[in-house]
């Protein structure tokens, strides 16, 4: 069975749209597109840069929603032979969820049509290398609702954003995750992966026998429920 591992840039508040530019996905009248870079100056692209590389560094297919596809295809086939990612990303296999019937024309581009979560269902259950998804998300949150993402690989900045698209929506199926490593670039970013882990578990620091006014609390809170 294939892993699907879901890489994102989200900003501390979790918003992913348009990390890498202005006219990226101003979608919504978002107005800070191209957030990341200035994360990536002076020393802190060093461990930014590692920490991208290894994401890379074992066989991948790509798993995409149209929009990003769209983005991705307009820039990486284009950006010359001295920036190896261009060439990793054309010689990928490039599954795209999308509506539209018309053909994707990067090299090695399959489409996903009809029913997405059905279809991505299909390909983990393939042999095949690992599924990675780049931004893309309106499929990430079919695919969280689903709970098809088996890993995560997130590079959170220090910085707020307040609206724009997010990686976690109100649907996404509840669960725990382990943290597999972390590290920080001297810019301040995050950087983690994370695995599934199971169910929510849940506790409570309540006293063993209620006070009085929690007793309270707790009737005013059921009648306002």
């Amino acid at each position: 069975m294939r892993k699907i591992v879901a890489a994102a840039f989200i900003s501390l508040d979790g918003v992913m749209q348009a990390p890498g530019g202005p006219q990226e996905d101003p979608e919504g009248g978002f107005a800070f597109g191209g957030w990341t870079v200035p994360f990536w100056e002076a020393d802190g692209a060093a461990k930014l840069g590692a920490f991208m590389e290894d994401m890379f560094a074992a066989p991948f297919d790509l798993l995409l929603g149209r929009r990003t596809y769209e983005i991705f295809a307009a820039h990486w086939p284009f950006v010359g032979s001295d920036d190896p990612m261009g060439a990793l990303f054309t010689s990928a296999t490039k599954y795209v969820a999308t509506a539209s019937a018309a053909p994707l024309g990067w090299a090695n581009s399959v489409p996903l049509r009809g029913d997405i979560v059905a279809a991505v269902t299909q390909l983990k259950q393939q042999q095949g290398p690992r599924l990675l998804t780049q931004g893309s998300s309106r499929l990430l949150q079919a695919l969280l609702a689903h709970d098809l993402v088996d890993e995560f690989r997130l590079l959170v900045f220090p910085v707020i954003l307040g609206r724009g698209k997010r990686l976690f929506g109100a649907e996404a199926r509840p669960g725990t995750l382990a943290l597999r490593r972390t590290d920080a670039s001297s810019s301040g970013v995050v950087m983690s992966i994370y695995e599934r882990a199971g169910t929510v578990r849940t506790g409570s620091f309540a006293l063993a026998e209620p006070s009085g006014a929690e007793a309270a609390r707790r009737r005013e809170q059921a009648r306002d429920s």
